[in-house]
């Protein structure tokens, strides 16, 4: 499961609809040529802070942060900005043509690639080289963009790793141990082929549409996804025609809704009906389960995500980035890393079912807390929490990787996996489509 899939359920309530808006849409006027802000050494003046739809759900608490920080400098005011998460790139690339990109700006990956690719964005990083070392290595790495060294171009917000879930009483149906779920992709495709065979029709293992597995699943299977330099796909190998062919059998086989593969079904309710073996990869989802099906969330199984051999799994990381050419640098930063720092993440992780990407905040020992190890949810917050202390940065999807990209390729994938193309011919124009695109989107 993806960066992409996990964010569907994890921050769902957050920001919904904004991880589907389009990542196309362009953004002329010389951007990169904007003059960086300097540091005064003074934290003063009145900042715009914009938040990605947290109102009303958080106004309490994201006000409560920005009322201790005017405490703690009183000198610095800061005006808060809550914006719809439909339509949101669309008005990140509006703003930035008008020169009224807020201070400090809430941002997904999406939206943090618009604004970075174009020099919107200043280098955290360089304005403050020992703040590194208060993150997480996975999510700080994540800002980090192409071409650009050692900067980093947001400061980590709330992030969400994956995980693994599964029906417990349908994997004993199935012969499987449930106390031995899958480690590799290549396993978990095994474990869906036992899974149609023994089922009958009756369940089936996962969703079929790809759009949820990928990158994420050649990554773990050593799929190339870019050159050296990043500035080329290079998935066109026999591995990732492997899975396209897996796929299409499972497919075939019944290991998959027929129904999951062109259109986005609601997975809550397969797997809520217990029709689907292996649900989301996201402690959120767990959650939702909890609420609304609670016969199944008695039966349901949490463990490491499947990371393949080189132990990847995939993580999503919302960001708070500065404006380049913010008057009030020293403001701006501090605040986002006040509103990014340990105690208000843990807080916020309390109030909503994410995790810090703040390494003090991680450790916290509401994280690491199993309970009598027997509730699913208690124990999806531990095992995620581990897992995002050692998720690597090419577990990622790459900021390459665009919703567009991601289109592409998977159109490419659905009819393969129907029989309507051969697998090398779909992997191959997948990937001439997605170098056109990232060419396109350089050319901008």
């Amino acid at each position: 499961m993806t960066r992409k899939n996990v964010t569907r359920y994890a921050i769902t309530t957050l920001v919904a609809g904004t991880f589907f808006a389009t990542s196309a849409c362009g953004m002329s006027g010389g951007a990169g040529d904007v003059k960086e802000g300097e540091k005064t050494g003074k934290v003063a003046g009145q900042i715009t802070f914009r938040t990605l739809q947290l109102k009303p759900m958080f106004t309490s608490y994201i006000q409560g942060v920005i009322d201790a920080f005017e405490k703690q400098y009183p000198d610095a005011k800061v005006k808060w900005e809550d914006v719809p998460g439909d339509g949101y790139n669309e008005k990140i690339v509006a703003d930035a043509q008008a020169g009224a990109l807020p201070d400090v700006v809430n941002l997904s990956t999406d939206s943090f690639q618009l604004l970075g690719d174009r020099g919107m964005l200043a280098d955290v990083a360089k304005l403050d080289p020992e703040v590194a070392k208060e993150y997480v290595p996975g999510a700080w790495e994540q800002f980090k963009l192409p071409g650009k060294g050692d900067s980093v171009f947001a400061y980590p917000w709330y992030v969400t790793p994956e995980i693994l879930t599964y029906n417990r009483d349908l994997f004993e149906k199935a012969g499987l141990d449930p106390a031995k779920p899958p480690t590799s992709v290549e396993q978990f495709f095994d474990y869906a082929e036992q899974i149609a065979a023994k089922s009958g029709g009756k369940y089936s293992a996962f969703m079929a549409d790809p759009k949820g597995r990928l990158p994420g699943d050649w990554q773990k299977m050593g799929v190339p996804i870019l050159n050296e330099k990043q500035d080329q796909f290079t998935f066109d190998t026999d591995k990732a025609v492997a899975w396209v062919e897996r796929m299409k059998d499972l497919y075939a086989k019944g290991a998959m809704p027929k129904e999951s593969l062109l259109k986005q079904d609601d997975i809550s309710q397969l797997y809520g009906g217990g029709k689907l073996v292996f649900g989301p990869g996201s402690p959120g989802f767990v959650k939702d389960i909890k609420q609304n099906a609670p016969q199944i969330y008695a039966e349901t199984v949490v463990a490491n995500a499947v990371t393949g051999k080189l132990g990847h799994i995939g993580i999503y990381a919302q960001s708070l980035g500065i404006k380049k050419d913010t008057k009030h640098m020293d403001a701006a930063t501090e605040f986002a890393k006040w509103v990014t720092n340990g105690p208000n993440q843990v807080e916020f992780s309390k109030k909503a079912t994410i995790y810090p990407s703040n390494a003090i905040g991680l450790a916290d020992p509401h994280f690491s807390d199993k309970g009598d190890g027997k509730d699913a949810e208690t124990l999806a917050r531990a095992v995620g929490a581990e897992q995002l202390k050692s998720a690597a940065l090419d577990a990622n999807t790459p900021v390459q990787w665009t919703n567009q990209v991601g289109d592409a390729v998977v159109r490419e994938m659905q009819k393969a996996i129907k029989g309507e193309q051969d697998a090398r011919t779909a992997v191959k124009k997948a990937q001439e489509e997605a170098n056109k695109l990232l060419a396109k989107t350089a050319q901008k």
